[in-house]
């Protein structure tokens, strides 16, 4: 498979957010200002790249000795010291975006999109250059998913149409329903 349709396939098509549900805390979380959404969206690209550089290696190794059922225990050591890396940084070099994303900082941890692309990658054979690649791409579908959205929650804050039924956390789910939906209709684009 080329690196073009890994990409497309996995921003789009695949979207970790929108079309595998992987994500979603920080999704609902962090969407609601335009800058917090972008934030951690780059955030998350650094730590699913990071991730990735990190773990498929660590999981050759793993394989080598036969231990691969270590995986998982692995992986979520390995990315919890990168979110930790990165949420040291930022507080150093960017304190404003440090404060903006609080929690959610240290959540990417959880986040259990950056567990399944690692798991992914190995899962779907992919080589070292295309594991890289898919992460890559994962992360800049959750970007966008959270900047679409992000401008989506804008539109509906003080919306006075909205009935008071849906006022709050069942709009904000009847939103990302409709963006999931849209996202469905780039279902046929990568075969």
């Amino acid at each position: 498979m080329g690196l073009g349709t890994i990409l497309l396939g996995v921003i789009l098509v695949n979207n970790y957010v929108l079309a595998q549900f992987l994500g979603i805390c920080p999704f609902l979380g962090v969407s609601k200002k335009l800058d917090s959404a972008v934030g951690m969206g780059v955030a998350v690209i650094f730590v699913m790249v990071l991730a990735t550089a990190a773990t498929w290696p660590i999981m050759q190794v793993l394989n080598q000795f036969k231990i691969a059922y270590l995986q998982t225990i692995v992986f979520i050591l390995v990315i919890a010291a990168l979110v930790q890396f990165v949420e040291m940084a930022l507080k150093k070099f960017i304190p404003s975006l440090h404060k903006a994303l609080g929690v959610y900082l240290p959540l990417i941890t959880t986040n259990c999109a950056v567990l399944g692309v690692c798991i992914s990658n190995i899962d779907e054979g992919y080589g070292y250059i295309q594991a890289l690649v898919n992460s890559a791409g994962a992360g800049i579908g959750f970007l966008l998913a959270m900047v679409l959205f992000s401008g989506m929650r804008s539109k509906l804050e003080g919306n006075e149409a909205i009935p008071k039924c849906f006022q709050g956390v069942p709009i904000t789910l009847v939103t990302a329903a409709f963006l999931s939906l849209g996202f469905m209709g780039f279902s046929g684009l990568v075969g």
